[in-house]
């Protein structure tokens, strides 16, 4: 028996595992269902489009960046699994809000006074929720995993979080927006009732004040990373993927009106393609690695990433639709000649993002002591964060002066360069370190 298949049919593992899945899974149902529903029903620009995709992807996630700090604290000095109860009975009711808004846009009632800003209200909202889950997902892995058992356990989180993005892209491209509303209400119950299986997670150190200053306390979380090298060089590697990652999301929907003349459904698919080779990438490294936390693959991962999204970019400047022609769907879609070449360039940018990505989420919680990781955790999302608020206004930016959806790909394809630099630099210390026989 595989560790993946021992663990998923252990109670340490699967309530968290299914919870975060359903958690992820209703986070990009909602937020797809709403982006989807505005870029093709209420707005006819690319400027607004695109404008409105970087504005909901700015909102969900601001409160990593503000609020991540007392996350961490919370997760490390209280148990994790009461924490998780709370976050998922909040779930609930910020889905009443936000199926609201999607019922009122259906409805066509106040559409853009009432119905969007509900709906951003609700999708900030969501932001703060898995802002406190994120710490929580991967510092309870260590807690409730042997060490042989991490980096798997880490993979499976990754993978699953990826396929129920995956289902949740779908849904949302495919189902009316009132079947979405009602969906993600109900995924939000469920999830609750998932997550009060989750054994408990006791902290590992005795309670300590909680500083609720947001500023010092992140600008204090982000300094104590610094004391361990490998942690800090992979914070800022992941910052780099996750900057291109927020870069390449807010383009899809645009990019497919605006671009290729394609529906809803293909840009869901889009998505779908992306949540696939991430889900693939994350399980191959896995097994390349033979469950050893290291970043060896790092750099020629990312390398190879760029490589596909330039591929990409030549792709879509290639693409040639007459202007006045409607909008394909899925079938009429495949059926161009360039449309095989386009998925399969999406395809290698995820998987080989995914092997980038998940061996540095691993360090986080391998290299610094269990006591914390959860702080650990949030001190990686305060600077993803950051970095993915400054990728959406990098291409908000744009966007204003003029620069086209097509050749802002090119920014997501130099990115890669600095990420394989510093996927080389962690790789380097992590020898240094191996070869002196030091582990923290």
């Amino acid at each position: 028996m595989t560790t993946s298949t021992h663990l998923v049919r252990t109670r340490r593992f699967l309530p968290l595992f299914v919870t975060q899945l359903l958690g992820a899974f209703n986070d990009n149902l909602y937020k797809n269902a709403m982006v989807l529903y505005v870029v093709y029903s209420v707005y006819n620009s690319e400027a607004a489009e695109a404008r409105f995709s970087a504005i909901a992807s700015g909102l969900f996630i601001l409160p990593f960046f503000l609020l991540s700090a007392l996350a961490g604290q919370l997760a490390d000095m209280r148990d994790k699994a009461r924490i998780i109860r709370i976050v998922k009975a909040c779930e609930i009711a910020i889905m009443l809000v936000g199926g609201t808004g999607l019922v009122l846009a259906w409805l066509g009632m106040e559409v853009e006074a009432i119905a969007i800003p509900l709906m951003l209200a609700a999708l900030l909202a969501m932001g703060v929720h898995s802002t406190f889950f994120g710490p929580i997902k991967y510092a309870i892995l260590p807690q409730h995993l042997h060490e042989g058992e991490v980096l798997a356990g880490t993979g499976l989180v990754e993978a699953g979080t990826y396929i129920a993005i995956l289902a949740g892209t779908i849904l949302a491209g495919w189902i009316p927006v009132e079947v979405a509303a009602a969906g993600v209400v109900l995924t939000a119950l469920v999830g609750y009732v998932s997550g009060r299986q989750v054994p408990p997670a006791p902290p590992m150190i005795d309670a300590q004040k909680i500083d609720y200053n947001v500023l010092t306390s992140s600008y204090d979380l982000i300094r104590n990373t610094t004391r361990h090298r490998q942690v800090f060089m992979a914070i800022v590697a992941i910052s780099f993927f996750w900057t291109v990652g927020t870069v390449l999301f807010i383009q899809f929907p645009p990019l497919a009106k605006n671009v290729l003349s394609a529906s809803k459904e293909v840009a869901s698919l889009f998505l779908v393609m992306f949540s696939i080779g991430i889900a693939v990438g994350s399980m191959s490294i896995n097994a390349l690695l033979k469950g050893t936390v290291s970043a060896r693959f790092a750099p020629a991962s990312v390398i190879v990433m760029g490589l596909f999204i330039t591929a990409f970019h030549y792709v879509c400047r290639a693409w040639n639709v007459h202007p006045d022609a409607p909008l394909m769907d899925v079938a009429a879609f495949i059926a161009q000649p360039l449309a095989v070449p386009l998925l399969l360039c999406l395809l290698g940018i995820a998987i080989a993002g995914g092997m980038f990505v998940v061996p540095l989420y691993a360090f986080l919680t391998t290299v610094v002591d269990k006591s914390e990781t959860a702080r650990t955790i949030a001190a990686n999302n305060i600077v993803n964060s950051g970095a993915m608020v400054i990728g959406s206004l990098i291409a908000g930016g744009l966007t204003w002066i003029g620069v086209t959806i097509v050749d802002q790909l090119m920014l997501g394809a130099a990115m890669c360069i600095v990420s394989a630099w510093l996927g080389w630099l962690l790789y380097k210390a992590e020898r240094e370190v191996r070869q002196s026989g030091v582990t923290r």
